[in-house]
């Protein structure tokens, strides 16, 4: 047998409070505001009324046949419509706008529940791979991590922690680590100094170490990543490719693009990774960069002469793209291929250019998105959308290659960008010894 459900009718005049009231019981754990779910509804569609058609929602051929299918009922009859009657919580409205939002055949087309407050403490992370042998818990890797960036620090990494792969951890803030690993022990623990026991893998006497667990390893994971690509790139190619990888299309990827752009720019050849780009809208900034040649020498007496324009690529370009590059990264992608600045590698990308300005938030704090911006690109037309940019050279991770930790997709590019080095050598700056002499000449004989 169901318990029973209390039910409060709250009833009020324009601006009296009632809807305030409304969200203020709503988020109390076990209560649920749903007295105006329909008007809710109504602003939510009628904030996603703009057709590609050109037609009003309520006169939209299509949105017609939509609403009929989801809901049974015509746009003007959704007061009525059945469907509506059975939304019950916010989680069940967000899945419901998502449904209608499906049938638009766009990308960006989001909606997001309310914040119900803030999430359970999760575990302090180390920065480390950790791995269970026999009874106890070794450390299998110590991500080094990277001190010009705060994020992408490494807690076991730290002055004077000494801890190295291949230790074991024993306890935490000495409390034993038990068969569920450290995590239990290191909940949080994030930006909270605690002490951790660790048996040096050499066998010498267990010792204490304080660390600061991070609340989020991703940063330092990401740049741990790059470098490792970067040092293959260096090894397979003799140091005479550089490695670029940009993460999206906003501040964080233009900061990361910059922050070794000039050193990569001194190869002879450059490799762009934009695999993983989740957009935003400055690929036109990164595009302006690769699209520089070199035209001329800034050779400055007893300097390293510097290419004109500044941060120009000397070689060839080779450009990596993959499934999850979409939006701006589908935009990157076909800008590439279209001003021809050299190969893509990897897979077809996203499929993503119907972009949204900003979010609109309803009276229950659901927030929804409206894909109004559409992208043409010469030569693909609107073919991007639902399709992505197909890459020059594909190369398809398998199951194998990432279980080996082998990227077949970086490895491609380094090959295909020796070759063109092959065909095209880099730009080299001229010998300072072929100055012309600025001597005056020697004066005439009097007469």
């Amino acid at each position: 047998m169901t318990p029973a459900t209390r039910v409060a009718y709250i009833a009020g005049a324009g601006r009296s409070g009632s809807t305030l009231l409304a969200m203020l019981l709503g988020a109390i754990p076990g209560c649920v505001s749903i007295g105006e779910l329909r008007h809710i509804w109504r602003r939510g569609i009628q904030l996603n009324q703009l057709c590609g058609c050109g037609a009003p929602f309520h006169e939209c051929d299509f949105w017609t046949a939509v609403s009929r299918r989801a809901f049974g009922a015509a746009p003007q009859a959704f007061d009525s419509a059945p469907l509506l009657d059975r939304i019950t919580t916010s989680s069940e409205f967000v899945d419901v706008l998502g449904e209608i939002f499906g049938e638009l055949g766009t990308s960006h087309a989001f909606a997001f529940a309310p914040d119900r407050g803030t999430p359970a403490a999760g575990p302090g992370l180390l920065g480390a791979d950790i791995e269970r042998s026999g009874h106890a818990w070794r450390l299998t890797r110590v991500l080094r991590g990277d001190t010009s960036d705060p994020r992408a620090r490494s807690p076991l990494a730290s002055p004077g922690a000494r801890i190295a792969a291949g230790d074991v951890l024993l306890a935490v803030d000495g409390r034993p680590v038990g068969p569920d690993g450290p995590g239990p022990l290191l909940t949080g623990a994030a930006g909270k100094p605690v002490e951790l026991t660790v048996a040096p893998a050499d066998g010498s006497r267990p010792r204490s170490v304080p660390v600061v667990p991070l609340r989020s390893d991703t940063r330092l994971r990401y740049l741990d990543w790059v470098s490792a690509n970067r040092a293959q790139v260096r090894e397979l190619s003799g140091g005479q490719i550089g490695y670029l990888h940009v993460p999206d299309m906003v501040s964080q990827g233009w900061a990361d693009f910059h922050r070794d752009l000039r050193t990569e720019m001194l190869s002879d050849a450059l490799i762009v990774d934009v695999r993983g780009n989740t957009g935003g809208e400055i690929s036109e900034l990164v595009v302006e960069k690769l699209a520089r040649r070199v035209i001329a020498w800034d050779v400055p007496s007893g300097l390293i002469p510097a290419t004109y324009p500044e941060d120009a690529p000397r070689g060839p370009v080779v450009a990596l793209a993959d499934e999850c590059a979409g939006s701006d990264g589908d935009i990157v992608t076909a800008a590439i291929r279209l001003l021809r600045l050299g190969p893509v590698v990897g897979a077809r990308t996203w499929g993503g250019v119907i972009g949204f300005d900003h979010e609109h938030e309803l009276i229950d704090g659901t927030q929804i998105t409206v894909p109004r911006l559409s992208f043409w690109l010469e030569e693909y037309g609107w073919g991007v959308e639902n399709h992505g940019v197909d890459p020059d050279v594909e190369v398809i991770m398998s199951p194998d290659d990432w279980a080996a930790g082998r990227d077949t997709q970086l490895e491609t590019a380094i090959r295909l960008g020796l070759e063109a080095l092959q065909q095209r050598p880099a730009a080299r700056p001229p010998d300072p010894r072929t100055r012309p002499s600025r001597r005056r000449p020697p004066l005439p004989p009097r007469a």
